[in-house]
């Protein structure tokens, strides 16, 4: 096992290192807050850290590790017990899980680099299966795209896996034209009725693409996202090794955004 696979496997940290890591936050933070903050009523909600953290274990990449996203995700906590103001008529709970998990996509956008051959590698593949999707209906299998591009089947998992990262790290993404999903979920009475129209229709098409997933895909997506378990956790239902789960998770992303693709193309 890897260092950061046992990195990601181990409990959330507790003691000195949990405390230590807490004050260091609040140091990073108090001559910009002008009250002090509750150091209790904050370290209540460090599991909430250690969670999203562990979510987004699986898109690590060296020398990034679980602890830096852990304290990337502690200083965002900190900070959102800085900024929030209860006026606004929010959980605390809520406004502080969107910047933890801001500070913690921040922190992997700082380190995932996507070097040019390997954005050429995706879009290579993406565009193919786009068109075979159109021909048949449904995304093409690993096997089936990786002898319709030439490679083997360790290479277009390499590829999926590439995809899946420069997927994540655009969900949440915060570009000059357009606002962060956590900007739009902190406040969610702006949205306006075609907003909310086409964000019901993008729901309606998700669910459709995901019953054109195999099997064993729809019931990853199914229980990592809605009954949110663990990578470990669902290696153990399938009876299968935890990187094997992996790959069929990058596997069923990739083909998600297919025919997510091909439906925004057709508008359909």
């Amino acid at each position: 096992m890897s260092a950061e696979t046992k990195s990601l496997t181990k409990q959330p940290t507790t003691g000195k290192s949990a405390h230590g890591r807490l004050k260091a936050a609040r140091r990073a933070y108090a001559v910009q807050k002008k009250e002090p903050l509750d150091e209790q009523q904050i370290a209540q909600y460090l599991p909430l850290v250690h969670k999203i953290a562990q979510r987004a274990g699986s898109y690590l990449r060296p020398p990034l590790t679980y602890e830096d996203l852990v304290s990337a995700g502690t200083v965002g906590l900190v900070k959102a017990a800085r900024d929030y103001d209860p006026s606004f008529h929010a959980e605390f709970k809520t406004y502080a899980y969107i910047r933890i998990k801001g500070a913690i996509l921040d922190e992997l956008r700082g380190w995932a680099f996507i070097p040019t051959n390997v954005n050429k590698q995706i879009r290579r593949a993406t565009n193919l299966s786009v068109e075979i999707a159109k021909q048949t209906g449904t995304a093409p299998t690993e096997a089936e795209l990786a002898e319709k591009l030439g490679v083997t089947l360790d290479e277009i998992y390499e590829t999926f896996d590439n995809a899946r990262v420069k997927q994540f790290l655009s969900i949440d993404g915060c570009g000059e034209d357009s606002p962060s999903i956590g900007n739009i979920l902190a406040s969610p009475d702006t949205k306006t009725p075609d907003e909310q129209f086409e964000q019901a229709e993008l729901v309606e098409h998700l669910a459709g693409a995901v019953q054109q997933l195999d099997q064993r895909q729809r019931q990853l997506i199914l229980l990592y996202y809605q009954q949110h378990l663990t990578m470990k956790q669902i290696a153990e239902v399938f009876n299968i090794t935890e990187p094997r789960v992996s790959q069929i998770h990058a596997s069923a992303l990739f083909n998600l955004s297919v025919l997510m693709r091909q439906w925004d193309d057709t508008g359909k």
